[in-house]
């Protein structure tokens, strides 16, 4: 299934990717693409990377128990390595430092893992499912309907705690995902166009964002109560918070990984799919139903953070190929990583001060966005 997905221009390779035409004995070197599509469609130049997948993935565990570490060890707040190690494993104390590292870092770093896993799978999902390498959970107006509702939420009921937000996450999240799947229906008997599910996402989170802002202005009571939440923080999120969320989260990735070998007969298109006995409506009702219950509580959880699920999904796919079985392993190790390096990095950029996470991935990632439109079939997948 991986050759029959896999492009016939050969992308660049990851570092330690040093497989080529020449690897497989026998295969004349790619004079075009159409020879190349057929000489290698049983070892295509990324099926060289199949072999060392699970040694790449154990490296990328590595990175994200790296990365943890640091969480745990790096803040705004000087703590001596021996100092917080031995607090780490001792056990909670009652010094001060003990109280930061399990009161502030370790609740932190859990809930960056939780946020980053949930939002690097979502983008996964809907790139697949819209056939756009270049999508993210913002595209199918997700983030944006969770968004609305929590302003709604708090516009009604005042200050809301961080539990109560996530159950008016979730509503938001999952009306607006289906509203923009239904809308998306051709009318002549036909599934959800994927055109039509992306333009019809992005206009209905544009408009839901617009509304979100404008009570938020009109009504300082919200904005004030919402200011840190909407710029992405992970901060100020107890371990009691986390017990009501895992539920949704461990739901959401248990219903992308049984729709993770689907997705790679469905990115052949609907026909081929039907004719592999796919059940295309209901893989993407699925995927829809994933996407908001990870989104949704991610975003309840740690507000609005961008880019996630658009770099991870769109490196791995170019490190290690287009299988989605893959592409979502490595996003749940990969998006962590991520989120919890613009983390650290926002703890320390400024002495004294903290920039929350979701502006340092969106300053990584607008950029990153370009050189990816920019690139050669960067529109396709």
């Amino acid at each position: 299934m991986v050759s029959m997905l896999t492009p016939a221009p050969a992308r660049p390779p990851c570092p330690g990717n040093t497989g080529d035409a020449g690897a497989s004995g026998g295969h004349p070197s790619p004079g075009s693409e159409t020879s190349a599509a057929a000489d290698h469609t049983a070892a295509p130049v990324r099926l060289a990377l199949s072999g060392p997948r699970p040694g790449w993935f154990a490296l990328c565990l590595v990175l994200l128990l790296l990365a943890a570490l640091l969480s745990l060890l790096i803040g705004s707040r000087t703590i001596d390595p021996q100092t917080s190690l031995t607090a780490l494993f001792g056990g909670r104390g009652e010094d001060p430092d003990s109280q930061v590292i399990w009161d502030l870092r370790v609740p932190r770093t859990l809930l960056g893992i939780a946020v980053g896993a949930a939002l690097a799978v979502a983008g996964a999902l809907i790139q697949a499912l819209t056939r756009n390498p270049l999508a993210d959970p913002g595209i199918l107006g997700v983030n944006a309907g969770a968004a609305f509702a929590v302003v709604l939420g708090t516009l009604a009921l005042g200050a809301i705690t961080i539990a109560g937000s996530i159950w008016w996450a979730l509503i938001g999240a999952g009306v607006t995902t289906a509203a923009v799947y239904f809308l998306s229906f051709s009318g002549r008997g036909r599934g959800a166009d994927p055109a039509t599910l992306v333009l019809g996402g992005m206009a209905l989170g544009a408009v839901l964002q617009g509304i979100s802002t404008g009570l938020s202005l009109v009504f300082p009571e919200v904005f004030n109560g919402m200011r840190v939440w909407t710029t992405g923080h992970l901060s100020d999120r107890p371990l009691g918070m986390m017990a009501p969320v895992l539920p949704f989260l461990a739901l959401g990735l248990v219903i992308a990984a049984l729709t993770a070998g689907a997705l790679n007969a469905l990115a052949l298109g609907d026909d081929a799919a039907k004719a592999l006995g796919v059940p295309v409506t209901a893989v993407r009702v699925g995927v829809i139903v994933a996407v908001t219950l990870l989104c949704g509580t991610a975003t309840a959880l740690a507000g609005p953070v961008g880019f996630v699920g658009l770099m991870i999904p769109h490196v791995v796919r170019w490190c290690f190929g287009v299988d989605q079985r893959w592409i979502l392993a490595f996003s749940v190790v990969l998006g962590p990583v991520l989120l919890l390096g613009a983390d650290i990095v926002g703890r320390v950029i400024l002495p004294g001060s903290e920039i929350p996470a979701g502006l340092i991935t969106a300053v990584l990632g607008a950029p990153l966005l370009i050189v990816l439109a920019r690139r050669k079939n960067a529109s396709t997948l």
